[in-house]
């Protein structure tokens, strides 16, 4: 096979095991909780201990790819994550369990970015890179869509544990093929520089950021545990990019990677479709279980229709980015997840049958957000020189990842209040129903900042130390 293909291989098998990680899980936590005595109000941090550290080491994740090389990171954090499952499903205790997710998440956000960045950096051609990109991004909807059922499988037919070690093979074997088609030798032979200083700020305030978000939902954001770790992130977020902009001798994110336009209107469109697209899942598995009563294997098995349509779409979304282009193909997809999402919000009750209220609307909000993903990563990647790769994918991701913890915490906001507070069915059902039709409008404005913002070039375009020293040229 050619190098090139196992480099995708290798690419898609990684982004797999970490996005399949982030919702397999959910579903053995009850089983979690009785064997290791895990407190009602402590379970969720068997989740979030991924999030937080997920998304809080995303941009040091890239910047390393770019600092230290893509072969030397990619076995690093792939040696990180494996052990880290290893040990999470060998855990006898709380603590043991919750360091060994805390550390999944680190190896995780520096494993995404270097998946993204092999990728750029070794499909050069536009045509094949987007392409190697629409396959990467159907992986990743197959694994998201995935992690319910095969952990809910695994936890009735083995144990939960298995729901740790099913990843582990996968991991060992990407780290044998790293090792043998990538170089040894991948980055420029100038001395390895990181701004520690910079990624210490990043990653304490994106922590402060999402841990408040996640708790919003439950205390409000008037609450002292909420709105002291949110206004500490957001100082530390505004510090660090005074820091990169005028400190940083060689910054963590050169400011001037935004003044290429598909940069940063790329990651406002993701940051507006995050916001809509990714609780979804979420919001599904408790309508199936607490309106329809659905039990979990049931709604896990309730998600099929919407995971075979997102790895529709995300197969189809190379295709249509290459023949209509990235701003086009975006705003496309995503009026068609919008679609979906307004079906789905108009169309969810107490008696209305699965296949009308979340079969069919679910696959149309799966089809076009998944696809919307790969124009939108073209985007954010266009005119940027290679040794900025791993820099654009953790922008992406912790972008990414930061919005799906604020939209799932707004979303199940608007449902509580919408709802009243009430368990009854038809209440949830009208709180269930106001988070898609929210959601709607936001992969709307997703639509609408792409028509208006999106511009990508096959340009080249080199920042260093947060100003621009090379030249744009249009080809």
């Amino acid at each position: 096979m050619r190098t090139d293909k196992l480099i995708l291989l290798l690419a898609c098998a990684c982004a797999f095991m970490v996005i399949m990680d982030a919702t397999i899980v959910s579903v053995a936590l009850p089983d979690i909780g009785g064997a290791l005595g895990f407190p009602a109000e402590s379970l969720p941090w068997v989740v979030n201990a991924y999030t937080l550290a997920f998304a809080g080491f995303l941009l040091l994740g890239g910047r390393c790819a770019d600092t230290f090389g893509q072969r030397r990171i990619l076995l690093l954090s792939l040696g990180l994550f494996t052990l880290a499952r290893t040990l999470g499903g060998l855990a006898t205790g709380p603590g043991l369990l919750l360091a060994a997710r805390a550390a999944q998440g680190l190896g995780g956000a520096l494993l995404m970015p270097v998946t993204l960045s092999l990728l750029t950096t070794t499909f050069t051609d536009p045509d094949r890179r987007t392409r190697a990109l629409a396959t990467w991004s159907s992986v990743g909807a197959v694994g998201a869509a995935s992690g319910p059922v095969v952990g809910g499988l695994l936890t009735e037919a083995l144990s939960w544990r298995w729901v740790f070690f099913v990843t582990v093979p996968i991991g060992v074997a990407a780290m044998v093929l790293a090792a043998r088609i990538l170089p040894p030798r991948d980055r420029a032979d100038s001395p390895a520089r990181l701004d520690t200083v910079g990624a210490v700020l990043a990653t304490a305030g994106l922590v402060g950021v999402v841990y408040a978000v996640m708790g919003s939902a439950q205390a409000g954001l008037a609450s002292p545990s909420v709105f002291g770790p949110l206004l500490g992130g957001v100082l530390l977020l505004a510090v660090f990019l005074v820091h990169q902009a005028r400190w940083a001798a060689d910054p963590l994110v050169p400011l001037g990677v935004f003044r290429l336009g598909s940069v940063a209107a790329a990651n406002g469109v993701m940051f507006l479709l995050g916001l809509g697209f990714f609780a979804s899942p979420v919001l599904v598995s408790l309508y199936l279980q607490y309106v329809s009563g659905a039990t979990p294997m049931e709604a896990g098995l309730g998600y099929l229709p919407i995971g075979v349509a997102m790895y529709l779409g995300a197969r189809a979304a190379g295709w249509l980015t290459v023949r209509w282009g990235a701003r086009r193909a975006t705003v496309l997809c995503c009026l068609v997840g919008a679609a979906g999402f307004l079906a789905t919000g108009a169309l969810l009750g107490v008696d209305q049958p699965y296949l009308i209220a979340v079969a069919v609307p679910g696959a149309v909000l799966g089809l076009g957000s998944a696809a919307a993903f790969t124009p939108i990563t073209v985007a954010a990647t266009a005119g940027l020189p290679p040794h900025h790769n791993g820099l654009a994918a953790g922008l992406l991701n912790a972008i990414r990842q930061t919005s799906g913890a604020i939209g799932l915490a707004v979303l199940s906001t608007v449902s509580a209040t919408v709802s009243g507070g009430q368990a009854t069915r038809p209440a949830l059902a009208a709180g269930y129903s106001a988070a898609f039709l929210l959601s709607a409008a936001f992969l709307v404005a997703a639509a609408g900042l792409a028509a208006f913002a999106l511009r990508t070039r096959d340009a080249c375009t080199v920042y260093t130390w947060g100003r621009r020293t090379g030249s744009r040229q249009r080809r």
